[in-house]
């Protein structure tokens, strides 16, 4: 099976090349853009109906997945998520899983298994909840977000990211969440709660957030006025 991200970074797609009869890969609801008839689709509760309910309820995903398994070599398959903007990929293995925020998961490989993490009480993704998405096993998985995605390598001396912009990470960086500065500049700055990363990995950032843009236009909504 061979990948092909399209039309980066505003308009992402992920063009699927099965390189062979029996490749199948998951997805979410809806992600299909288009495909080759002959390849089959499956929709099921992946992992089973206390996984699937889990991950709804806890990790903010769909409670169904698709599956679409070739037929013949050759076979293509188009995905694409819901809002505009970027997708990237990660090839996970046995003992290097990722963990994403509610609502980064677009598709991955059937070897890779699907669960949640417990985030932290703080709430450690704005407005997204308290649980992590957590991908581990042997395959790809690709994710997706609103705005441009930008990767930093961290080692050593640590990062520090707004909790609003993180994507995904690797699972060799552990986080700690505080405020900024001090109660003056969490309740002034308008920057929320950071997030402290240390270890060593990739973190993947959205360079932008849903509730920025609905900030954005707000004001210049319009207003019915009653008489």
């Amino acid at each position: 099976m061979r990948h092909e991200l399209k039309q980066k970074p505003d308009f992402a797609a992920l063009l699927i090349t099965f390189d062979a009869a029996g490749e199948a890969i998951r997805t979410e609801t809806s992600a299909m853009l288009a495909r080759h008839p002959n390849i089959k689709m499956e929709t099921n509760l992946s992992g089973g109906i206390f996984a699937a309910a889990k991950r709804k309820l806890l990790g903010g995903e769909s409670l169904f997945m698709n599956t679409f398994t070739a037929t013949a070599p050759g076979q293509t398959l188009w995905l694409a998520p819901g809002p505009e903007g970027d997708i990237e990929t990660m090839h996970v293995q046995p003992g290097w899983g990722i963990y994403m925020a509610s609502g980064a998961f677009l598709a991955a490989g059937t070897g890779v298994n699907l669960d949640t993490k417990w985030g932290g009480a703080k709430g450690f993704f704005s407005g997204a909840g308290l649980f992590l998405l957590k991908c581990e096993g042997d395959g790809p998985v690709f994710f997706s977000c609103y705005g441009g995605i930008h990767a930093v390598d961290i080692g050593p001396q640590g990062y520090v990211c707004d909790t609003g912009h993180i994507l995904a990470f690797t699972a060799g960086l552990n986080y700690q969440v505080k405020g900024v500065g001090g109660l003056k500049s969490l309740l002034a700055s308008g920057e929320g709660l950071v997030a402290q990363f240390n270890g060593q990995g990739r973190l993947w950032m959205s360079t932008r957030k849903a509730n920025g843009l609905a900030a954005f236009v707000h004001p210049f909504r319009a207003v019915q006025r009653s008489n």
